[in-house]
C-alpha cells in the first residue's frame, strides 16, 4: 500500500482490490460543495420540514408528560411495590445502548484504520450525544424528587449516606457523565476543520460569525493539523475503553443485586454486545433515509451498509449466546429461584414479550447471512427497525420479569405501563429526532475533510521533508 499525504495528515491508500469507500468521480471541490451545500445553500427538503414538525410535536408530548409528573409524582406511572423499576430504567438502558455505536465507529474503527467509517462517523457521534441526553432524563425523573438529583454527584459525603458510593447507581453517574463528556469533546474536535470550511463558504454574516467562533481560529496550517491529529488520537484512545466500561457499569445495576434473573456474571459482556448491536441498528436506521433524501449514495455506499450489517450479525450472535447462557445457568445452578425466572419468561404472563425478543434479536437477523438481503437497502432498513424493537423488548423482559415475581409470592404483582409511561418514552424519541434534524440542518452530517483523504488525488507522493507526520 502506498503512503500518501493530505494537509497535515498521514493517510494510507486502500488496496486496489478493495471496494471503494466512496464512488469514483469525486474531487476535493465536489465533496466539499456537495456536503457543505446541505447546510449553507441547498433548499431544505420537504421531508426535513415534515420530519422536524412531527418530532417537535412529539417532544411537546414529552414536556406535557414530564410537567404532569412533577405535579403528581411517579404514581402516574405503572410502577408498584415489587416492580419499582419500570419504563424509566428500561428506556435508560435502551438509550445508553443506542449511543454506543457512535463511539465504536469513531474511536475504535479510527484506531484500527478502517476507512469505511468516514462517511458515517459524524452523524453517529451526534446520535451518541442525543441518545445519552435522552437516557440522562430517565434516572432524574425516576427519582421522584428530581430537585435532589445532586445527591448522586460526588460531593463531600457529610451525611454518610448520600452519595452512597457502594451503589452501582452512583457508579452510573460517573460512567455516563464521563462518557458524555469525552463523546462531546471527540465530536467537537472532529468538527473543527469542517466548521472552518463552513465559515469560509458562508455568505450570511451571522453564519460566518457563528461558524468562525466555533472553528476556534482554524486556518489549516501544518501546526494546526499536527495538534488536531494529536488531540483527536488522544480522545480516541480515551473513548475506546468507554465503549466497554459504560455499559458494563450499567449492567452492574442488575448484576450486583441478589435478585434471581439479575445476579449473573454474564451481564457485563452481554450488555456491551447488546449495546453495539442496537447502536449499529440505529445508525443504519438513520443512514438509509438520509442517503435517500439528500442523495448521498456516492458517500454512504452499499459497502458501508453491508459492513454495518455484518457487525449487526456478529453482535447478534453474541447476544444470542448470552440468551443461551442465561437459560443454561438458570438450570445448571440448581437454584429453584433462578430456574423459575427462566420458566416464567418462557411461559409466564410476559411470555409474548420474551418470544418476540427472540424472534427480533436471534431469528430475524439470520437472514443477513444471505448476500442478496444483506445488500438490499429496504431489507436492511426493516431489519434495523426489528433489531431496535427487539433490544427494547430485551430490556423490558430483564427489568420487569425479574421484579414482578421475586422471592415472596405474597408480594407478586403485575406491571402495566400507563399512558404517561408511553408518552414519556415516545416523547424522548421525538426529542432525539428533533435534535438530529437540527444537527443535519446546521452542521455537516458527513466529515468533509476526512472524506477528502480517501480520494485518489489525496494519495500523491510528496518529499519526505514536507510531511508533518
Amino acid at each position: 500500500m502506498e503512503a500518501s499525504h493530505f494537509p497535515g495528515r498521514h493517510v494510507t491508500a486502500a488496496p486496489e482490490t478493495q471496494a471503494p469507500v466512496i464512488q469514483p468521480g469525486h474531487t476535493f471541490a465536489s465533496v466539499t460543495d456537495k456536503i457543505s451545500a446541505i447546510v449553507l445553500t441547498r433548499r431544505t427538503p420537504v421531508a426535513w420540514l415534515i420530519g422536524f414538525a412531527i418530532s417537535f410535536l412529539i417532544t411537546m408530548m414529552l414536556l406535557a408528560a414530564v410537567g404532569w409528573l412533577f405535579v403528581k409524582g411517579i404514581g402516574i406511572w405503572g410502577v408498584n411495590i415489587p416492580v419499582g423499576w419500570g419504563f424509566a430504567i428500561v428506556n435508560f438502558v435502551w438509550w445508553i445502548g443506542i449511543g454506543h455505536a457512535g463511539t465504536l465507529i469513531s474511536a475504535i474503527l479510527l484506531l484500527l484504520r478502517q476507512d469505511w467509517r468516514t462517511s458515517i462517523n459524524r452523524f453517529a457521534e451526534a446520535m451518541t450525544l442525543f441518545a445519552v441526553a435522552c437516557a440522562g432524563l430517565f434516572p432524574i425523573l425516576h427519582l421522584g424528587r428530581p430537585w435532589l438529583a445532586y445527591w448522586l454527584l460526588p460531593y463531600p459525603n457529610t451525611m454518610s449516606l448520600w452519595p452512597q458510593f457502594r451503589s452501582p447507581l452512583v457508579w452510573d453517574v460517573f460512567a455516563v457523565t464521563t462518557y458524555a463528556t469525552v463523546s462531546f469533546l471527540f465530536w467537537f474536535v472532529g468538527l473543527i476543520p469542517d466548521l472552518a470550511t463552513l465559515r469560509d463558504r458562508a455568505t450570511n454574516r451571522v453564519a460566518r460569525i457563528a461558524y468562525g467562533t466555533l472553528a476556534l481560529g482554524w486556518r489549516g496550517s501544518a501546526r494546526h493539523w499536527y495538534r488536531y491529529e494529536t488531540a483527536y488520537l488522544l480522545l480516541a484512545g480515551l473513548a475506546t475503553p468507554l465503549v466497554v466500561s459504560v455499559h458494563t457499569v450499567v449492567s452492574f445495576d442488575f448484576a450486583i443485586s441478589i435478585l434471581p434473573g439479575w445476579h449473573t456474571t454474564i451481564f457485563p459482556p452481554y450488555f456491551v454486545a447488546g449495546a453495539i448491536y442496537s447502536g449499529f441498528a440505529m445508525v443504519m436506521t438513520l443512514a438509509i433515509p438520509l442517503r435517500a433524501i439528500y442523495g448521498l449514495q456516492d458517500f454512504i455506499t452499499m459497502r458501508h451498509l453491508e459492513n454495518m450489517a455484518k457487525v449487526i450479525l456478529v453482535t447478534g450472535l453474541i447476544v444470542a449466546y448470552g440468551y443461551g447462557i442465561e437459560a443454561f445457568m438458570g438450570w445448571y445452578s440448581g437454584n429453584g429461584y433462578e430456574k423459575y425466572v427462566v420458566v416464567n419468561r418462557l411461559v409466564g404472563p410476559y411470555w409474548p414479550g420474551y418470544w418476540a425478543l427472540i424472534l427480533c434479536n436471534v431469528i430475524a437477523p439470520q437472514v443477513l447471512w444471505i448476500t442478496r438481503l444483506r445488500t438490499n437497502v429496504i431489507a436492511l432498513f426493516v431489519m434495523a427497525i426489528v433489531v431496535n424493537v427487539g433490544m427494547w423488548l430485551e430490556r423490558f423482559v430483564i427489568v420487569v420479569t425479574s421484579l414482578h415475581r421475586d422471592f415472596l409470592p405474597s408480594s407478586w404483582d403485575m406491571y402495566w405501563p400507563t399512558k404517561y409511561d408511553w408518552a414519556t418514552y415516545f416523547g424522548t424519541i421525538g426529542l432525539f429526532l428533533m435534535l438530529l434534524f437540527l444537527f443535519i440542518r446546521v452542521l455537516p452530517m458527513i466529515s468533509i475533510f476526512e472524506l477528502r483523504t480517501l480520494l485518489p488525488e489525496a494519495h500523491v507522493k510528496e518529499p519526505e521533508d514536507l510531511r508533518v507526520i
